[in-house]
Formats: structure tokens, sequence, C-alpha cells
């Protein structure tokens, strides 16, 4: 008998669960070519590392791009319905990539990732750009979590890739800190829905919250709450914001620019899928504490900005203002107000690189790394980069003519329709405190003149030999000095040719999509349908 039941084992054939790799290909993309970038950046030859690597980080992105556009239109399920592909996590995907190839672009030379190892702080960017796809695409509460600290563990690396420089250390440390606290408040806030309703798919905790009252049951309530919180570290929204200027301030400004962007996206797209649809069921309970949270996020970020002498703490709190508006488009829970917030986000990214872009070609340029008076004389020396940052500036202000502005017409649109109009008053209001620091960095780079006796190879640019802290390597301080004499002052058309490139295309982005926007609002009409929200 015991011969019949082996022979009988044997010749079973035991089927293991589908795994659908066309739908997961953009994420094998992204976390294959980590690999690849990593193995490559350990060969000895300098080139390699310094060229070779950056572009193979941008082979990996393209082939993720590729992968991406082939699976659109695509509406299904994988992973045992754990992840959503649809257009909403495409899209998002799209702009994941576009501001991971902006980043490497702009990483291409500087100390970060000279420091770091190329190799590593390129995988590290990649499995970044992994995670917050995985969360884009997530509908169950456990793969959120595993996409946002995927998202966010490499993250606390690259902030402190600047190894010898005492701010970018700190400013890992903060982000560490601060990043572990926020996810651990969301994971006690997943843990408590899954105790109310005994489930972690988002349709099932929806359909769990729809019956019996459970919606407003004080445990839901509580889980509600930490989870909001949670998120609202992530995306920067007050009263959680507070470590936002300084990690921004302090990391590499490559990594500074590809945190307020990508974090964005990422955080965004969990909020939409999250709210409207798994919590869609206690709508009445938490937007109004989420449009309150909007409204005082649009104030502080505002306000905050104003005098700020660096331009990446302006930009910090900046984007903090810019969270407060998009989640105007979460808090409607509407069709329109996921089209408001895609299409946002869609600018969102231009906007913020052109104006990074031209700080990074000042920082190599000049010795007043971030200050505003190193944009001081640009519109003079320099228009091809001028133009970019104005209108950064200008669309991120809301003025007409430029992508900004079209998203916060939608923005406004969606709140009054959704029935929050006090919050469409508050992004006009919000707008307006906003051109009391976006218009003196225009009047910096267009009516004063440059410094007299600029620094020709400052302490703050990323190009400049910094003395070594305990434990550093005369190697790399050798190494370091032999780069400063290659990058500072470069001709912005010679060594800067990809920061000029990132600038004069993402400038370019919001000006075309300011005068012509419909390509924009036909990829968000189509997204805004597929949570199913009318």
């Amino acid at each position: 008998m015991n011969g019949g039941v082996a022979s009988l084992l044997a010749t079973a054939h035991l089927k293991g669960p589908h795994v659908d790799f066309a739908a997961l290909s953009p994420l094998i993309a992204l976390l294959g070519g980590a690999v690849v970038v990593l193995l490559v950046g350990l060969l000895g030859s300098r080139w390699i590392r310094s060229h070779a690597v950056p572009a193979l980080s941008l082979v990996a992105l393209a082939t993720a791009l590729g992968l991406t556009i082939w699976q659109w239109d695509a509406q299904k399920s994988v992973v045992s319905g754990a992840l959503r592909i649809d257009d909403l996590a495409l899209l998002l995907t799209l702009l994941l990539l576009a501001g991971g190839a902006c980043t490497v672009l702009l990483a291409w030379r500087s100390l970060a990732a000279r420091e770091a190892a190329h190799g590593e702080f390129h995988a590290l960017m990649l499995s970044s750009l992994a995670g917050m796809s995985l969360l884009a695409s997530a509908q169950n509460t456990v793969v959120a979590f595993i996409g946002l600290e995927l998202l966010s563990i490499p993250l606390y690396v690259l902030c402190a890739t600047e190894m010898r420089r005492e701010h970018s250390l700190e400013s890992g440390l903060k982000y560490l800190i601060i990043g572990s606290v926020g996810s651990a408040t969301l994971l006690y806030g997943f843990a408590m829905l899954y105790g109310a309703t005994g489930a972690t798919d988002f349709a099932a905790i929806a359909a769990g919250l729809s019956k019996g009252g459970l919606a407003s049951d004080p445990l839901t309530l509580t889980g509600i709450a930490l989870c909001v919180a949670g998120l609202c570290f992530k995306a920067s929204v007050a009263p959680f914001h507070q470590w936002t200027p300084d990690v921004y301030e302090g990391a590499p400004t490559p990594v500074t620019a590809f945190m307020a962007v990508t974090t964005k996206v990422a955080a965004l797209g969990l909020f939409l899928r999250f709210f409207d649809v798994a919590l869609i069921g206690a709508q009445s309970s938490w937007a109004p504490a989420v449009a309150a949270l909007a409204a005082i996020t649009i104030v502080i970020g505002n306000l905050g900005a104003l005098g700020q002498s660096s331009l990446k703490r302006m930009l910090a709190y900046s984007s903090v203002a810019q969270a407060g508006y998009m989640l105007a488009g979460v808090v409607v829970a509407s069709k329109l107000g996921v089209q408001a917030t895609v299409f946002y986000l869609a600018v969102y990214l231009p906007m913020n690189m052109a104006a990074f872009a031209v700080i990074v070609a000042r920082e190599r340029g000049k010795g007043l790394g971030d200050s505003i008076q190193a944009m001081e004389g640009l519109g003079r020396e320099r228009p091809l980069l001028a133009w970019p940052m104005t209108l950064a500036m200008l669309g991120l202000a809301g003025i007409p003519a430029t992508a900004g502005f079209i998203g916060k017409f939608y923005l406004i649109d969606a709140s009054v329709a959704g029935g929050y109009t006090w919050l469409g008053v508050v992004i006009v209001v919000g707008s307006m405190i906003s051109l009391g620091y976006y218009l003196p960095v225009v009047a910096a780079m267009w009516m004063r003149e440059s410094p007299a006796g600029e620094a020709q190879a400052g302490p703050a640019g990323p190009g400049s030999p910094l003395p070594a802290l305990a434990g550093g390597s005369s190697e790399l301080d050798a190494e370091g000095a032999g780069r400063a004499l290659e990058t500072p002052e470069a001709p912005m058309l010679g060594t800067q040719l990809e920061v000029a490139l990132v600038a004069v295309l993402a400038g370019a982005a919001i000006l075309f999509f300011g005068i012509i926007p419909q390509p924009l609002f036909n990829l968000a009409n189509q997204v805004g349908g597929v949570l199913g929200l009318l």
C-alpha cells in the first residue's frame, strides 16, 4: 500500500500558483536593473563606474518604461489580488520612471554618487523606485507596507551619501528616525483596520465597513486616524512635515529632487487607492479631518517658505503646500478628484525637476550653494537656465499659461464640485501667498547683477574637496580634489550638458502643458474611472 501511495505521489503533477510575469515586468525590470548596476559598479575601471553605471540605469528605466506602455489598458489583479495593474498604477509608474531618469542625469557627475560608489547609489535609487511602483499598485495592506519600506530604506541611505558632509549625515539620520515613526504609525493603523474588518484586501475592507455600522466603530476610526498620520509623514502633510526642510536641505541635491517628486507620486497614489476604495464607506468620518489637514498644510507650507534664503528649504516648504493642494482631490472622493490629483502630479514633476536642475547647475558653477544669491544675474549669464527656473517658479505659483495654473484650476473645480468650496478658496489664498517667495527668485535672476568676486570652487559646490571627518579616506580626498578641478565653472553645454537638458526639457513641458493641456486631460480622464467612483 505504501508503495502505491509513493508511486501516486511520484506521478502527481503539482500545480503552482499562476504568475503573470507580463503584469509584473516593469517591477522586474527595475529590480533586475538594480542588481546589474550594483554588480557592474564593482568593476575596477573608474570610467565604467562613473559612466557605464548611470547609462545602464537609464537602460533599466527605459526598459521598464517600454514594459509599462506595453501593459497599458490592462485592467487586472495579480498576485492573488494583492496588486492592481490598471491605468492609474501604470500612469503613476510612468511618472516615477520619468523622475528616476531625471535623477540619474542630475547625479551623473555628483559628489554623492562618487562617494557612495556609483553602483550602490544607482542600485539604491532603482530599488526605491521599485518600492514606489509597488506602492502605487498595492490593493492589500501587507503589500502596501512592503512597498513603503522598499521605498524608504534606500532613501535613508541616499540622503547620507555625501558621507564626509555633516549635514548629509544628519539628513539621513533624521529621515531614518522620522520615517520609522511614520511607518510604525501606518502599520498600527493597518493592524487596527484588520482587527475591525478581518481583511487586508482593500475591497474586502470596504465590504466589511459597509456592514453593521462598522464604519463608526472606535477601533475603525482609530485605525483610520493612524493610517492618515502615517501617510501624512510620507507625503509631508502638516503637522507631520517637520522633517522635510532639514532633510531636503541636507541631502545631496539630486536626491532631494528625487524625493520631492517621486515620494509625492507614490504617497498620493496610495492615498487615492486606499481612501477612495478601502475606506470609501467611512468617507463621512475621514473626509472633514483630511480636508482640515489639507487647509492647515497649505497655510503652514506657504508661510514657512516666506523669507527662506536656502532654495532647497524654500522648495521643501513649497512641497508641503503642494501636498495640501493635492489632498483636495483625495478628500472629495470622486472621479473628478482622482483626475485632478493625477493631473497635478503629472505637472508637479517637471516644475520641480526644472527648479532642482538649475540649482544643481549653480551649485557646481558657484560657491554659494543653494542660496538665492546663486540665482543673481543668471538671466544675463545663462538665459537657457534662467528660463526653466522662471517657468518652474511661475508654474508652482499657479500663474496662467503654465501647467501649474491648469492643475490648480482642476483641483479647485474638484473641490467645489465635491462640496468643499471653502477648500478651493484656501487653495487660491495659498497660491497668492506663494507669490511672496516664488517671485523673489525670478527677480534675483533677471533684475540683479551677479555677486562680484564669486568663488571658483566654494565649499558648497558638490565638486569641491571637503575635509574628511573621522574615518575619512585620503584617497577619496585626493580623488575629490582632482574631480573638483573638472567640474566648477564648466561650460553649461560641456560637462553639465545632462543637467541643462533636464532643465530645458522640464521647462518646455511646463509651458507646453500650460498652453496645450489636452493630452494630459485625456490621460487623467482615462485614469479617473479605474477606482469605480462616480
